[in-house]
């Protein structure tokens, strides 16, 4: 009986593996903030980090992007001195994307690489194909990451003018801008026919005069 019960859990066990479609791995090597290699039954595999982007470091044509270099050191400090690599595949996601790389979250002793990666202000949130599992972790990451002005972050304010967000924050002082516009353009036309017509009798006087 009790052979029976353990084998229906290792059963399960492994339906809740495969359905979770999660590998563990070992480290292999670094490649950059968003890239690495693995160990996954003794073959070595390159995965590129689901739903992120790091600014490149060693990339033909963008060469060495701000922060590059500290995302790619976080990145391999993190894999190097883990205890635990945990890969899961999106449902959502290709297993593969065109280069022949894993699309992965990468989990580094049950914590997720890639809401670290943002919060540091190392990465931003990016690829978006599709309604990725931890999304939502990583736009809440994000957030904290611009309200800090964290890494990428500590200059976007002054760079980047968004004008969506501009006028979200300020869309009650734009409408009322506005009306106080139309109303000027609508006053001044019609003083200049008020004026008009003040002229036009005047005129008609002087003649009867």
């Amino acid at each position: 009986m009790k052979k029976i019960l353990l084998s229906l859990f290792l059963f399960f066990l492994g339906i809740i593996n495969i359905s979770a479609k999660t590998i563990t791995v070992k480290f292999s090597d670094c490649v950059d903030g968003d890239t690495a290699k693995f160990i996954y039954k003794k073959e070595e595999i390159t995965a590129r980090f689901l739903a992120i982007d790091t600014p490149e470091t060693n990339h033909p044509t963008k060469g060495v992007e701000e922060y590059g270099k500290e995302a790619s050191e976080y990145t391999c400090s993190k894999l190097k001195n883990a205890d635990k690599i945990i890969l899961e595949f999106d449902e959502n996601s290709d297993e593969l994307d065109k280069y022949g790389r894993y699309l992965v979250w990468v989990f580094i002793d049950d914590k997720l690489l890639q809401k670290e990666l943002i919060e540091n202000g190392l990465a931003s949130v990016a690829y978006l194909y599709d309604d990725y599992k931890y999304t939502y972790i990583l736009e809440e990451a994000k957030q904290i990451a611009e309200d800090k002005k964290n890494g990428i972050w500590s200059n976007k304010e002054e760079n980047n003018f968004n004008i969506y967000t501009f006028f979200k924050k300020y869309h009650i002082y734009i409408i009322i801008l506005l009306f106080i516009v139309i109303g000027c353009i609508f006053s001044i036309k019609f003083r200049q026919k008020l004026t008009k017509e003040l002229k036009k009798k005047l005129k008609q006087k002087d003649l009867h005069l």
